[in-house]
């Protein structure tokens, strides 16, 4: 089967655009016709500046959204990056095959690394190398596909380009992997700053609309995005980026078209009603059985450990096969 690999990163409460534009699939989709795994990448969160309880908690948080989003562990593998060693044990070897200028080159790198110098701050080296443990992330386990939003290809890119270049060097040792994505809904915009993703990073705001949020919270945030001159309604995402936002993600609810559902509004009101109710709809089924999870901890914590124990399986001898590859000297039997 086809393997395919994605994951989460516990910096903040996971968001409508993380349901729409990645998770919703994975559960609808790719653990029915993959051998799939899907990871909160617990390590990533380290790369800049946090409270070490608040990643425990949005770690947590994060699996346990996961299954609410509809990922069963019976179709496919759910972890915690940190649990399973093979993640930083291949980071380190890719780092011996990565250049410094590719690192550089990362645009998530020179935005976060400039917003950090902005606020005064220093930027820590893991932020300039964690695209290696992102490909770690992916090589470790033969992955063929990584469902990514238009905003990762770079890095599923870089995966690809350290995985040929080992290969060549040291001996096939790796899957190329390559990107997927959506053809809708890749990409949910804030909802006050529609040319800006709706990041789960991002600061509580009234254009994030979390899968958490209570439904009348949800209403009020659609109701009040903002939306483009004039009054017509169009679907016309370079010129009206607000009401295509909109439309799309009313679209991705409903299964429609953003094009033609334009065409059944005059007036954005009706529209902004009908694309909240949509939303509080799509988030009611995560949030109730999240509810469940939350009351029954000891069941997540069991899909936690019996995944990484999975993951393990899957990823040593990748990671093994890439150690003596390289030039590593392979453990005795004691000391393993």
């Amino acid at each position: 089967m086809t393997r395919v690999f994605s994951g989460v990163k516990p910096t903040g409460h996971l968001t409508l655009g993380n349901y729409l534009g990645a998770m919703r699939r994975w559960a609808a989709v790719d653990q029915h016709r993959s051998d799939a795994l899907f990871c909160v990448v617990d390590l990533h969160a380290l790369t800049v500046d946090h409270d070490p309880a608040r990643v425990r908690r949005l770690s947590r948080q994060g699996a346990s959204l996961l299954l609410a989003a509809g990922l069963d562990p019976e179709l496919c593998t759910v972890f915690v990056q940190s649990h399973v060693d093979e993640h930083a044990r291949l980071s380190y070897v890719l780092e011996c095959v990565a250049t410094d200028g590719e690192m550089r080159r990362m645009i998530q790198y020179k935005e976060k690394a400039a917003r950090e110098r902005e606020r005064g701050g220093s930027v820590r080296l893991s932020l300039l190398t964690y695209p290696v443990l992102m490909t770690a992330d992916i090589l470790a386990y033969g992955t063929d596909e990584v469902p990514v939003g238009d905003d990762q290809t770079q890095h599923v890119e870089l995966a690809r380009d350290l995985a040929v270049r080992f290969n060549q060097r040291y001996g096939h040792t790796f899957v190329v992997p390559r990107a997927t994505s959506p053809a809708l809904a890749a990409r949910v915009m804030n909802l006050q700053e529609p040319a800006s993703k709706m990041g789960k990073s991002d600061d509580v705001g009234p254009g994030i609309v979390y899968l958490l949020d209570e439904p009348d919270v949800v209403r009020k945030k659609v109701m009040r995005a903002v939306t483009d001159s004039g009054r017509d309604v169009v679907y016309d995402r370079v010129e009206r980026p607000g009401l295509a936002n909109l439309l799309e993600i009313l679209a991705a609810c409903t299964g429609g078209d953003p094009a033609e559902l334009a065409d059944d509004y005059d007036s954005y009101g009706a529209l902004k009603k009908d694309t909240a109710e949509a939303v509080v709809e799509v988030l009611r089924p995560v949030r109730e059985r999240h509810q469940e999870l939350c009351a029954d901890p000891g069941y997540v914590e069991g899909v936690l450990r019996e995944g990484a124990e999975k993951a393990r399986a899957m990823a040593r001898p990748t990671v093994d096969a890439a150690y003596r590859a390289i030039g590593l000297l392979p453990p005795t039997s004691t000391a393993r």
